[in-house]
């Protein structure tokens, strides 16, 4: 149920959305107080910090509103809240939509929030960055998409870089003016209401800054769009463009309104501006000297002219339906995932050349080190082969961290994404899954041909199918362990520190250094939770099992056959059904740690909207 506003409107007519806060606070208590529930509701052992206190602000549809204050004030803290990023649990007071409580889910999905870091792809193009984000917010479809990417990069000029890539880092790239633009067109690609942008200008140079918020401007003039954004020590041009300020010290609200009414204070409170200073600036060197501002100001005016424009446009939640974006089908959303983790693997040379490369070396390297090997005979060849399996193991699933710095740039991009609503958790866990698949078949195949041969293992087609098919599963099964723990990890020395130290107990409770008879009963757990244990096993028994087993001797003693392959397997406890039974295992781990990888994203997904 929406109301109208008269202002300036470009194509069809549109909900115009403006938004309220009454005596809104937020405070942070401790830890034990939260997990306890004392923090909104009883009395917490530790007197809590406000953030905000007792706010009361307004932002209005075809206008520019710009938190201002100094660091620490609750800037940030007050747009997210305003955006629904914050749970209305965890404040008080109230958040008005056009005087409706705010939905937040559903407010979600006719804004757009632009966080102060830049969440982008580096490896993708601007056109790309922009063409994924319609694609998983329009449901017109991809010509349609096309159509409105095209008109957006325009808007913000940024046509003449549309087959530039993003950059970040070591990759060279745009600009971080262009950079910020492509950020701020990434949420405007659903054509938003109300877009609200944390530090627009941070980290720009004067011009930059001046050129994204004249961008800004236009929008609001031409589309009449209320946007909310927070800033620090603007310049003369760039207030100029600025219709209200809201200015914060410590939680409070020291001005709200236009610029000349806060000039207008600062006279009153008897101060007189400097040349060249602008009123902002002057204003934040001597906020303690102004009086918070909690009675009744013309921003408590309501946005609408009266109460009859409200009764005649109840109609108005209909048009509010219908700027809302809506979710895609889950396949639709797992195609453009993956279709956008295809091109970041391929792209990134450190991921897919390397690996490409190191695992052929790494076969014809091993192969020749171990070369005919698998057809000599005796006590020495077999704990050759024994350590062929060992190192190829190691080899394999150590090589897989490399993926950890995707992963982790993919969970900061994520959670930015699914806040917004953009898709779900479950999509990008099976796009990102079903891309590996044939990207590792790949890799074991490249690494399997060469060392299978050259080693000279078992000659038979069904001994090296099943052998590519253990390589394939165990390159799955690291793959899949470094997900779930790059989604429980903060950063990669961290990352890298965990799954290197698990890596190395998997390998020394598989029962390679010390037999399963031998590890302490305390310890047992890690023999069977190894990822070692299984796939070394398949190795055994798809070398040394099967009728060709039988006939084969693997010792001698005095030129006479002292022990064929099928005792050595039964010496080690190995049983021809654990062929395919281990390969049950091993499927287990792959899903559970992707399951386990998809709950802790969505834990965090989930925590940053409530």
């Amino acid at each position: 149920m929406e109301l109208p506003v008269k202002g300036p409107v470009s194509g069809s007519r549109r909900v115009p959305y403006g938004i309220e806060t009454k005596n809104l606070s937020y405070k942070i208590c401790g830890r034990l107080d939260e997990l306890s529930g004392v923090c909104c509701c009883g009395t917490p052992k530790r007197p809590p910090k406000f953030i905000l206190k007792e706010v009361n602000c307004e932002a209005r549809p075809g206008e520019i509103t710009a938190i201002a204050g100094p660091s620490g004030a609750g800037k940030t803290t007050l747009l997210e809240t305003l955006a629904g990023k914050i749970s209305p649990r965890k404040v008080s007071g109230q958040v008005l939509v056009n005087g409706w409580a705010m939905d937040a889910k559903r407010f979600m999905r006719i804004s757009g929030y632009v966080t102060q870091d830049d969440a982008l792809f580096p490896l993708l193009t601007v056109e790309e960055t922009l063409m994924y984000s319609a694609l998983l917010r329009l449901k017109d479809g991809k010509k349609e998409a096309a159509i409105r990417v095209k008109e957006l990069m325009k808007e913000l000029g940024l046509d003449h870089v549309a087959g530039s890539r993003i950059g970040g880092g070591s990759n060279r790239g745009i600009s971080g003016g262009e950079r910020r633009r492509v950020s701020i067109g990434v949420d405007l690609v659903h054509d938003p209401a109300v877009i609200l942008i944390d530090e627009p200008t941070s980290g720009l140079d004067s011009a930059s800054a001046l050129h994204v918020v004249s961008l800004l401007r236009t929008m609001v003039v031409s589309h009449g769009k209320t946007i909310v954004l927070t800033i620090h020590q603007p310049g003369f041009r760039i207030l100029e463009l600025i219709d209200r300020i809201v200015l914060l010290a410590n939680g409070f609200v020291m001005h709200n309104g236009s610029l000349n009414l806060l000039e207008e204070r600062l006279r009153f409170s008897g101060h007189f501006l400097p040349p060249h200073v602008n009123v902002l600036e002057f204003a934040i060197d001597v906020i303690e000297s102004l009086a918070i501002q909690t009675s009744d100001t013309p921003s408590n005016r309501n946005i609408f002219e009266d109460q009859k424009d409200f009764e005649e446009n109840k109609d108005e939640d209909h048009q509010m339906r219908k700027s809302e974006y809506s979710r895609n089908a889950r396949f639709e959303e797992v195609l453009i995932l993956g279709q956008r983790f295809c091109n970041n693997i391929f792209r990134t040379k450190q991921l897919f050349a390397t690996r490409v490369i190191q695992a052929i070396v790494a076969g014809f390297v091993l192969g020749t080190i171990f070369l005919k090997v698998g057809n000599e005979q005796g006590r020495v060849a077999l704990q050759a082969r024994i350590g062929f399996f060992a190192f190829s193991l190691t080899f394999l699933l150590s090589s897989t961290t490399e993926g950890l710095p995707i992963f982790l740039q993919e969970k900061r991009i994520l959670m930015n994404e699914t806040s917004r609503g953009a898709y779900r958790v479950s999509s990008y866990v099976i796009a990102n899954t079903l891309v590996f698949l044939p990207f590792l078949l790949m890799v074991g195949l490249l690494y399997t041909i060469p060392v299978y041969w050259l080693v000279g293992l078992r000659r038979e087609i069904n001994g090296f199918l099943y052998f590519s098919l253990v390589v394939w599963m165990v390159l799955l099964m690291s793959n899949s362990f470094v997900a779930c723990f790059s989604a429980l990890v903060p950063n990669f020395i961290m990352g890298n520190s965990v799954i290197s130290g698990l890596m190395g107990s998997f390998f020394l409770f598989s029962g390679y250094f010390i037999s399963k008879e031998n590890i302490p009963s305390y310890w047992i757990f890690m023999h069977y939770l190894s990822l070692f244990k299984y796939p070394f096993e398949c190795f055994m028994v798809n070398e040394y099992g099967g009728e060709q087993g039988r006939s084969r001797c693997v010792t001698f003693v005095e030129g006479q056959c002292n022990l064929n392959a099928n005792g050595f397997l039964g010496q080690q406890g190995l049983k021809e059904s654990q062929k395919w039974s281990n390969l049950i295992v091993m499927l287990g781990f792959i899903i559970g740690y992707r399951v386990l990888s998809f709950i802790i994203l969505w834990c965090r997904c989930y925590k940053t909207r409530n």
